[in-house]
């Protein structure tokens, strides 16, 4: 038993958006904060099984700014979790590459970016050839490049400091599974209820399930189109591979497949069709078939050395995917007042995920968003079925 049976706020998940809306909130000093992690390894949850992507190539300004609050935290990390803090971050940038038809979004985007303070840079095939000599540029016409403020890091180790801080603050962590949410008439949430029979009650209930936000919403009797995606990530190395290829960017090549160096070999995938999604009933198995058919096809074509590689390992993460426009949703609901949201990210949690979790605190301690106006951001969106488009999903 917990000993806990009422807080504050009753946050649930404890990946990297869980963990940080349980610091940020902690950090208050005066609140009693709960965080449900139903895996107490964190081994499953999607945070772990992140890629650990982090860049500034969005076409939404909100999305860029999120991200830009991440590399301010890399930047005063001692500041943030004391001196002996560590969070490498590997800024080896990300590299877009675009067809002919595709330069008009790439050169959209790219100014976009640069008016939020982004160096995004639009290379032309010629300029990409002398940059990037190991690429081969057939049927590309140029790429957008962010040399600096991209790149990757350890997502496990981003969430860990975020839920060690918080604890450290005060915050309780409860392992275990929501089962129900108990309604306290018809604009309040009451409390949770848990596969073992306790029950917390809650100020303010934040939903930070990831995958499985869209089914605690449903507990409350809230719709929310947020859903678990299943992803590949696969593990390749090649002899053929050069030291300018591990030192490059995380590359993606037009038709969606993505590669990047993690070490001495490459970690890549792709997101697939709408209509071959495979189910997302479990993270054990892994089918190489998308691989055979569509990743290794594609970097062999874009990376000759690639055309011996070989696959060492591959794992599969969900997403928590918001099936109306594959944007955050972060804010509060307008009718069940005490229920927040820091869902739906889509594939960008972990690069999102400290911003995201400071601008729910921000809405329950100070009634407003005060770092970034998240307001587009919002349920109202998801209400009116009005989608608001990422272009740059990966």
């Amino acid at each position: 038993m917990c000993g806990i049976d009422n807080a504050d706020v009753v946050i649930v998940g404890g990946g990297v958006v869980g963990s940080a809306a349980a610091y940020h909130l902690t950090r208050t000093g005066n609140l009693r904060v709960v965080l449900i992690e139903r895996d107490p390894s964190y081994a499953q949850c999607s945070t772990a099984r992140s890629a650990g992507g982090v860049r500034q190539q969005f076409s939404t300004p909100e999305n860029i700014a999120l991200s830009q609050a991440t590399l301010r935290l890399f930047e005063k990390l001692n500041d943030e979790f004391g001196t002996e803090a560590s969070l490498p971050f590997q800024q080896q940038g990300y590299l877009i590459l675009a067809s002919m038809s595709g330069v008009p979004i790439l050169e959209s985007n790219a100014a976009i970016q640069r008016a939020a303070g982004a160096e995004t840079q639009v290379l032309a095939a010629s300029a990409l050839a002398e940059r990037f000599p190991w690429l081969s540029l057939d049927g590309v016409a140029a790429g957008s490049y962010g040399p600096t403020g991209e790149g990757w890091t350890d997502p496990v180790l981003l969430m860990t400091l975020l839920r060690k801080a918080a604890v450290a603050q005060g915050a309780t962590i409860v392992t275990g599974d929501v089962t129900a949410v108990e309604r306290a008439g018809p604009s309040r949430v009451a409390a949770v209820c848990l596969a073992d029979g306790r029950r917390i009650a809650c100020g303010s209930l934040v939903n930070a399930a990831g995958p499985y936000a869209g089914a605690l919403a449903r507990m409350a009797g809230i719709d929310l189109p947020v859903e678990p995606r299943k992803r590949y990530v696969y593990v390749i190395d090649s002899r053929r591979a050069t030291e300018a290829m591990r030192k490059g960017p995380l590359t993606v090549d037009p038709g969606g497949v993505w590669f990047r160096p993690e070490g001495r070999t490459f970690i890549c995938g792709v997101s697939p069709e709408e209509a071959d999604e495979p189910p997302a009933v479990d993270l054990d198995h892994v089918d190489h078939q998308p691989y055979e058919d569509i990743v290794w096809p594609a970097l062999a074509a874009r990376v000759p050395a690639f055309e011996e590689a070989k696959v060492l390992g591959a794992w599969a993460g969900f997403y928590d995917y918001n099936t109306l426009d594959q944007n955050a949703v972060i804010g509060a609901h307008p009718d069940t007042v005490n229920v927040y949201f820091a869902n739906g990210f889509s594939g960008h949690g972990l690069q999102q995920g400290y911003a995201a979790g400071r601008a729910v605190a921000e809405l329950i301690t100070a009634g407003r968003f005060q770092s970034i106006d998240l307001t587009r951001f919002g349920y109202t969106r998801i209400a009116a079925r009005q989608p608001l488009l990422e272009l740059n999903i990966i």
